[in-house]
C-alpha cells in the first residue's frame, strides 16, 4: 500500500490539533478522518474500513485511547495504530504497543516525523491483509497462514490436523512453549471455517487479575465494582457466532475455571453485577505452555474443563526441534518484513542460512521473525548476509566464553585484545582476510590497516 492508498483516522479531543492533523496527512494519503471523542472514533472503527488510527491517549469522555487501540485490533487485526502522548505517559504507551500499537509519539508533534510513521504503518496494514488475503480456504496445497510454514513431517501433521478440524465446530486445544505460534494457529483455524466473517478475540489467561478476567470474559453493568462507570459488553458476547481464544488458559484461577465451564456447558453469560442471562454461540479455542494433566493432578486445573476444552489437541514443536523449516519461515518473513518496510532486501545468503540453522532459537518463532525483521531493517544490501545477523544468535558461544572471561581480561590493554583477536582470527580462516573481516565484524581495508599497524 502506498502512502496515498492509506485510510487513517485521527481522534482528539482538541478540534483544532485533529483537524490540523488530518488535513496535514490529507496530502499523502487517501482519506484523514477526524473525531473529537473515542465514542465517534470507535464508530468509525466499526464502519469504515480503516488502515492506521491516529488518536491522543487521554480522551474526554468514558473511552480513552487505550480504549480505541483495543477496539480497532479487535474490529480488525491489520489496523494499525499510533499513539499521541504528552511525557508523563511514555511508560502506558510502551505498555500498549506490548498489547499491540505500531508505535508512539510524544508532543508536540513533528508532522514530518508522524507522516513518515503514518506511511510505514500503512505499508504494515496492506501487508499484513495481503498475507490474510492469500490464505483463502483450506485446501490441500493452499492452507496458509500468518507466520507459520513448514516442510517437515511435523508441521505437515499439524496442517492436516488443521485442515480438518477447520470447519468444523469443535473445540481446539493448542499446547507449545512461547513463541511457537500457538495464537496464528488460532487464527488460521478461525479464518478457514464458517465463523470467519464474525470476531476472532484473543485474551491472555495469565495476564489479568480474576475480577478484571472475569470483567473482560463476561462483561459487567454499571456500578457492579469500582471503576465500572458503564456497562460494557464482555469478549464472549462480542465474539458470538465468532471464536474466543483463551490464551494460557492454564493460568486460569480455578473459580473462574468453574465459572468459563459453565458458560461454555450452558451457553448463557451474565454479565457482572447483572440478574440478566445473555445467549451466546461462541467457539473456544483454547492454549498453555504448561501439561495440563499434571496441572489436574496437582488440583491446580479441572479435569471436567480440561475434557471440554481439548475436542482435538495440537502440540507445536520447539522451532529448535524441527530446524528443517527454517529456511521456509525465513523465506517468509523476509518477505513480509520488506513490504513492510520498504525495503528492497529479497534474499539471503547460503552461509547466512547455516547460521540460522544451527542456532537454537529459544524464542521460537516469535525470537526467529524479529530477527529477520531486525537484520531487514539494518541492511543496505539485497541480500542477507553473516555479517547482518544479530552477535548473540551469530556468535552464542563466543559471547558466552566472553563474559566468562571478562574477569581476566580485566587491566589488559585494549590494543592487545584487538591485536590476539586478529591473530587468532585469521589464524583460524587460514589467513582469508576476507572471511575474518566478516567475523571479526570489520570491514577488509580496516582489517588490512590494523594488520600493518601491529606488523602481524
Amino acid at each position: 500500500m502506498a502512502a496515498k492508498d492509506t485510510v487513517v483516522l485521527v481522534v482528539d479531543d482538541e478540534r483544532g490539533h485533529a483537524d490540523g492533523i488530518a488535513e496535514a496527512l490529507e496530502k499523502s494519503c487517501a482519506k484523514a478522518i477526524a473525531v473529537y471523542n473515542g465514542k465517534d472514533g470507535l464508530e468509525i472503527i466499526r464502519s469504515e474500513k480503516v488502515d492506521v488510527v491516529v488518536t491522543d491517549l487521554k480522551l474526554g469522555g468514558d473511552i480513552d485511547g487505550l480504549g480505541v487501540l483495543k477496539e480497532a485490533k479487535e474490529h480488525n487485526y491489520e489496523t494499525q495504530v499510533i499513539l499521541i502522548t504528552a511525557y508523563a505517559s511514555i511508560d502506558t504507551c510502551k505498555q500498549a504497543i506490548k498489547e499491540g500499537a505500531y508505535d508512539y509519539l510524544v508532543k508536540p508533534i513533528d508532522i514530518d516525523q508522524l507522516r513518515t510513521l503514518v506511511e510505514q504503518a500503512g505499508r504494515k496494514a496492506s501487508a499484513s491483509a495481503g498475507l490474510r488475503t492469500k490464505r483463502g480456504q483450506a485446501e490441500k496445497e493452499g492452507f496458509e497462514f500468518e507466520g507459520v510454514r513448514g516442510k517437515t513431517a511435523v508441521t505437515e501433521g499439524i496442517f492436516e490436523v488443521l485442515r480438518r478440524v477447520a470447519p468444523t465446530n469443535i473445540s481446539v486445544l493448542i499446547e507449545g512453549a512461547s513463541g511457537t505460534g500457538k495464537e496464528l494457529l488460532a487464527r488460521a483455524i478461525h479464518n478457514n471455517s464458517a465463523r470467519r466473517s464474525k470476531a476472532f478475540r484473543p485474551i491472555n489467561c495469565a495476564g489479568l487479575t480474576e475480577t478484571l478476567l472475569e470483567s473482560e470474559l463476561f462483561g459487567h453493568v454499571k456500578g457492579a465494582f469500582t471503576g465500572a462507570t458503564s456497562d460494557r459488553k464482555g469478549l464472549f458476547e462480542i465474539a458470538d457466532k465468532g471464536t474466543l481464544f483463551l490464551d494460557e488458559i492454564g493460568d486460569m484461577p480455578l473459580t473462574m475455571q468453574a465459572k468459563l465451564l459453565r458458560v461454555i456447558e450452558d451457553g448463557l453469560v451474565t454479565p457482572v453485577g447483572s440478574q440478566r442471562s445473555i445467549v451466546v454461540d461462541v467457539r473456544i479455542i483454547s492454549a498453555t505452555n504448561h501439561d495440563l494433566t499434571e496441572l489436574i493432578e496437582a488440583k491446580q486445573f479441572r479435569q471436567d474443563l480440561y475434557f471440554r476444552i481439548k475436542g482435538v489437541s495440537i502440540t507445536v514443536p520447539k522451532l529448535r526441534d524441527r530446524a528443517e523449516d527454517i529456511p521456509v519461515l525465513v523465506d517468509y518473513f523476509l518477505k513480509e518484513a520488506a513490504v513492510e518496510i520498504g525495503s528492497e532486501v529479497s534474499g539471503i545468503t547460503a552461509a547466512a542460512m547455516t547460521v540460522l540453522m544451527k542456532y537454537d532459537w529459544p524464542g521460537n518463532i516469535r525470537q526467529l521473525r524479529n530477527c529477520i525483521r531486525t537484520m531487514v531493517v539494518m541492511c543496505d544490501r539485497k541480500e542477507l548476509d553473516v555479517q547482518d545477523i544479530p552477535l548473540e544468535i551469530h556468535r552464542p558461544r563466543q559471547l558466552a566464553a566472553g563474559r566468562r572471561m571478562a574477569g581476566r581480561l580485566a587491566g589488559v590493554p585494549l590494543d592487545e585484545l584487538e591485536k590476539q583477536a586478529i591473530t587468532e582470527t585469521l589464524a583460524k580462516t587460514n589467513n582469508n582476510r576476507e572471511k575474518a573481516a566478516k567475523i571479526l565484524g570489520i570491514g577488509e581495508r580496516t582489517l588490512y590497516r590494523k594488520i600493518k599497524e601491529y606488523n602481524l
